[in-house]
């Protein structure tokens, strides 16, 4: 691909980017950032969030990791609306009836100080490492088909783009954010349904019907694995999509956020259903790209990547048309930014909130002196934590780190849980220790499940033996002569 050509595409879309960032910023109050005035209209919440799911993670590995696992990883997706039902349903409600900005406050009201710090701590600690490997992952494809050309050093180039996104959402917040992604999600979906329809072209499939029939007797397309010690058996991963979605959306600040920017519970409930519906679609969508890659490079005689993460890459900046591929660029860089640009206001609001209480310790006057600081200080960490990866070169490493949000998001878990479903006070200050406890047994445990488990292998489900050590820890450190009121 032109370099040049591939520069001017992304600039006109940072031209687009910081359009909207100027619209959207005009007339803003202190608190806009924080919840965009609970203005967002609900379908353009529910689109946008699409982008802000997906990341470029699955936008680049999903279609490569069909020649691995298949269409596994749909029974995952068949497990997220389980888990959005349950967050439309119980969580929603609880959040707008509090009134929160920070959805970790509810561990305050709920169990006390620490409670709330330690939600807090362990969604900060989540997001950063998730976030920053998600752009990582993505500024290495930008990288090599771009920035070494120019020979710009990479430290540079992730210096760049966590400047921008700093940038466009520093004065709007949430409420750039909200629009924002919607046209990020835009791009990336344009890139899945381009590359669809070239490939398909390029192997003579002819209709929907004919799409449906060449992806079905694909073996790669099976979707169900019922061996019970499988890694990706059916049962473990309906569950582990269920809860994955339940911590990852319903008990993260950076998605909740979106949902608590909609005028009332209602829109938020409509925005999730819809979402849902669209979200289980789209994944499909990449799963069929990903067989239709591999029908490519067989008909076309073209070596597969050794690491299958590369195989989409590959194919759009060296195989496919010019057009295919500068909509793949767009694609890719929408999905960095669509995780990245929501993750910092997050973090930025959670900091705030839940640890420098802004609406209580500080004047009106200053709190937008101190936001600011406090955003651009997460800018700062998530470029270092990026150049640290960079620094490691390790693929298994950052696969460990993505393993890890199974036990970051554990003690989350087993908190909510215990909060929603019982009616015990906890001893508030064991809490911190129970939830370093509870990711460090399961850990334990998974790295000796087969010995000890008959040969069964821990997946995503680890997460939720995590959740239920946290919820069973709380349960011993309950305080039996206290009850909360009904």
């Amino acid at each position: 691909m032109d370099s040049t050509l591939v520069l001017l595409v992304i600039t006109a879309y940072f031209f687009l980017l910081f359009l909207i960032s100027w619209f959207t910023s005009r007339k803003v109050t202190a608190e806009t950032f924080f919840t965009g005035d609970r203005q967002s209209p609900w379908f353009l919440v529910a689109f946008g969030m699409i982008g802000a799911s997906l990341s470029g993670v699955t936008f680049i590995s999903v279609p490569g990791e069909v020649g691995n696992t298949s269409f596994h990883y749909f029974q995952v997706v068949l497990g997220y609306t389980l888990g959005y039902a349950v967050i439309a349903l119980v969580l929603l409600p609880l959040y707008y009836r509090l009134n929160l900005v920070s959805i970790y406050a509810y561990l305050e009201q709920r169990f006390g100080f620490w409670s709330y710090k330690t939600g807090a701590f362990f969604f900060i600690l989540s997001r950063t490492l998730g976030s920053s490997i998600r752009v990582f992952l993505v500024a290495g494809v930008l990288q090599l088909i771009l920035f070494d050309t120019w020979g710009i050093p990479f430290w540079v180039s992730v210096l760049i783009t966590v400047g921008l996104i700093w940038l466009y959402t520093h004065k709007g917040g949430i409420k750039t954010v909200v629009w924002t992604d919607t046209l990020q999600t835009f791009f990336m979906l344009s890139a899945i349904g381009v590359s669809i329809y070239l490939v398909s072209k390029d192997l003579n499939i002819s209709g929907l019907g004919d799409l449906v029939d060449r992806v079905g007797t694909d073996t790669r397309s099976e979707i169900f694995n019922w061996n019970w010690k499988s890694g990706t058996n059916f049962f473990k991963q309906f569950l582990a999509g269920a809860f994955i979605t339940i911590v990852m959306t319903g008990l993260d600040q950076d998605m909740m956020q979106k949902n608590l920017t909609c005028r009332n519970l209602g829109d938020a409930q409509k925005n999730m259903f819809w979402f849902t519906i669209i979200l289980v679609f789209v994944n499909l969508m990449i799963l069929v790209l990903g067989v239709l890659l591999y029908l490519y490079t067989e008909t076309n005689g073209i070596e597969v990547p050794l690491r299958s993460d590369d195989l989409y890459p590959f194919l759009a900046t060296q195989h496919f048309t010019a057009f295919a591929g500068i909509i793949f660029v767009l694609g890719i860089t929408a999905a960095a930014y669509s995780s990245a640009d929501s993750t910092l206001t997050a973090l930025t609001t959670s900091f705030c909130y839940d640890f420098l209480e802004i609406e209580k310790n500080y004047e009106k006057s200053k709190q937008y002196a101190i936001r600011k600081k406090v955003h651009l200080a997460f800018t700062g960490v998530m470029f270092l934590v990026i150049l640290l990866f960079r620094w490691i070169n390790d693929q298994s490493v950052i696969n460990a780190v993505f393993t890890i949000a199974g036990y970051t998001y554990g003690p989350l878990l087993g908190l909510y849980a215990f909060g929603l479903f019982t009616r015990w006070q906890v001893n508030d200050k064991m809490v911190p220790y129970l939830a370093v406890a509870a990711p460090s047994v399961a850990f334990i445990i998974s790295m000796n499940s087969e010995a000890w488990l008959a040969g069964y292998k821990f997946g995503f489900e680890i997460l939720i033996l995590n959740g239920l050590l946290m919820f069973f820890g709380l349960m011993a450190a309950r305080k039996k002569d206290k009850k909360v009121k009904v």
